[in-house]
């Protein structure tokens, strides 16, 4: 029998350990020697690198729609704390630092939190979707991640999904970061604001960078392993000149293996690859 880890004892172990983790983090961040990108501007940098659009409300297969309006609150929350933020070179720029603690006093309600006992209820719930169109946006340039925490499980069925699957990141204050640093020669800046149900963002810079980028997924479909299906597929980053319009090189950035943790009635049977079980 595989023995619990204390955060999994009950209700006020895994409380403990949270507070323990963010005390940890607090201490690290008081010593480190990482700059943190502070400054904001309400004149947008003249360069778009990379626009996104997300939808706001999904419909997620055994969830509560309140908690996806919610969530919408909770996003459009966090977005002025982050929107107009400028990345000076050599900056990090650091989710929680910039959107502080998540509470219901500061304005945010219950959504949906994943955590590692599976889906909770808790303050600032959703902005998960937040961390993603920002990591959506860096993945689409040069700047380097140097936090990322993938969610390990394929959690929902896809439902008008825009992005490869697997392209996001967890967050969870303020131990689980999502973290990049400007490591080019100017300025970046982030914009995100909600707009007619959508979650809109911008990554904007002085200057055009001499390569633009494009993430494709391949080979992706399920396949059931030992009794369990799995999503499987890879996702690579390709790196285009922009005067020429050559290829410059392509980059596996995910290898994913994610269990599927809903309903397997839902799995698309056409993307059902044959089974290792045999069946």
């Amino acid at each position: 029998m595989k023995r619990k880890l204390f955060c999994e004892t009950n209700e006020t172990c895994y409380k403990i350990s949270v507070a323990k983790e963010i005390l940890l983090r607090n201490f690290r961040d008081l010593f480190s020697r990482e700059k943190i990108a502070r400054a904001r501007s309400d004149a947008e940098l003249p360069v778009i690198v990379k626009s996104h659009a997300s939808i706001l409300l999904r419909k997620l297969h055994g969830v509560d729609m309140q908690l996806q309006e919610n969530k919408k609150t909770n996003i459009a929350l966090a977005s002025v704390k982050i929107n107009g933020i400028i990345i000076h070179p050599g900056e990090t720029f650091s989710f929680w630092r910039m959107i502080g603690n998540p509470s219901e006093k500061r304005g945010y309600k219950v959504g949906l939190v994943i955590s590692r006992k599976g889906f909770l209820n808790g303050p600032g719930g959703g902005l998960c979707q937040l961390a993603n169109m920002i990591h959506w946006l860096v993945l689409n340039s040069p700047l380097t991640v140097t936090e990322l925490h993938h969610h390990s499980d394929a959690l929902f069925p896809d439902d008008r999904r825009r992005v490869p699957f697997g392209t996001g990141t967890s967050v969870a204050y303020n131990y689980v970061d999502y973290r990049f640093k400007n490591t080019t020669d100017q300025d970046v800046q982030i914009l995100v604001w909600c707009e007619e149900g959508e979650l809109c963002g911008e990554l904007r810079c002085q200057k055009e960078f001499p390569l633009r980028y494009r993430l494709v997924e391949e080979n992706h479909h399920f396949q059931k392993e030992q009794g369990k299906y799995y999503r499987i597929s890879q996702v690579y980053k390709i790196a285009i000149e922009r005067a020429s319009g050559r290829e410059v090189w392509k980059k596996l950035v995910l290898d994913n293996h994610s269990e599927v943790m809903y309903d397997y009635s839902l799995i698309p049977e056409d993307q059902i690859k044959d089974s290792l079980d045999g069946d």
